[in-house]
């Protein structure tokens, strides 16, 4: 059973037969049907465990677009503020930073990926990040550009490597292996690695304050972001396997909600990369 390189995805509970419930083999749900199984187990406890409709693309398709709806809102409702007043860059940074990454660390590890409250929360939460981030990095870190139209140039970027991996995914370009997985899993890994340890220099004065470069505007830099950009590529593919999987094997369609959440993490990754890759070539 290949497994994603998205935490979200990667903390399903799994069975031998891969995600629970969700790995090859596995009956769809039914009326009357009781799951022995752990994923089910909350909803089994003293009750009858209600009657659901497998999982559709068509789910996945509503469910991360309501998410990423929520945080396209949360997003410019956050960049007029700080417009409005830059004091606010720096709380609204923090809070829906820690507060999007304390929701994921939630429903990753307590197994909540699937409940609509914390998805949406954590699209709140994350669109502030977004749009206080995106208003600092266009007009203070940038000279002489554009500020709407480098984050839109973002944007179209981040949804063309999408598509363009879904592409891929779906023609087969690409397959999803356990070695690929496995590679690209130690590809990102390696890449948090180097940017714990970029901070950790930096903070003690390395490089002018820079650590290793690798968020300086240099050429390192301009190379480092390319690195990030296509393991974020990469990810979809596996992430795109694992979604798919789910739906084959008959997975309930609150399952969406997890599918989207995970996504969503993946895509503001990408964003994030992007926009500040451009800001590199803006700035020379």
């Amino acid at each position: 059973m290949r497994e994603t390189s998205n935490p979200v995805f990667r903390s399903l509970p799994k069975q031998s037969g891969g995600y629970a419930q969700f790995g090859s083999g596995a009956a769809p749900m039914q009326q009357g049907y009781y799951q022995a199984d752990p994923y089910y187990a909350p909803y089994q406890e003293g009750r009858e465990v209600k009657a659901t409709r497998p999982l559709t693309i068509d789910d996945v398709v509503t469910k991360t677009g309501i998410t990423l709806g929520v945080l396209t809102a949360a997003a410019v409702v956050s960049y007029f503020m700080v417009a409005s007043n830059i004091a606010l860059a720096l709380p609204l940074t923090l809070i829906g930073a820690f507060g999007g990454l304390g929701l994921v660390l939630v429903a990753t590890f307590a197994r909540k990926q699937d409940s609509p409250p914390i998805v949406l929360s954590y699209a709140v939460l994350e669109g502030l990040f977004l749009g206080a981030v995106s208003f600092v990095l266009a007009n203070f870190q940038v000279r002489h550009a554009n500020a709407g139209a480098l984050i839109g140039e973002a944007i179209l970027g981040t949804l063309g490597v999408f598509f363009g991996m879904l592409f891929v995914y779906k023609t087969g370009a690409i397959r999803v292996t356990p070695k690929f997985t496995r590679m690209v899993v130690a590809a990102l890994f390696g890449a948090l690695f180097l940017m714990l340890g970029n901070f950790l220099l930096a903070m003690f004065g390395v490089g002018g304050g820079t650590g290793l470069g690798l968020r300086s505007g240099g050429p390192i830099a301009i190379i480092f972001s390319l690195v990030m950009i296509g393991i974020a590529a990469f990810t979809f593919l596996i992430d795109f396997d694992a979604a798919d999987q789910m739906i084959r094997a008959g997975a309930p369609e609150k399952a969406a909600w997890g599918i989207a959440l995970g996504l969503t993490v993946t895509l503001v990754w990408l964003y994030l990369e992007i926009l500040r890759l451009l800001s590199y070539f803006q700035n020379d």
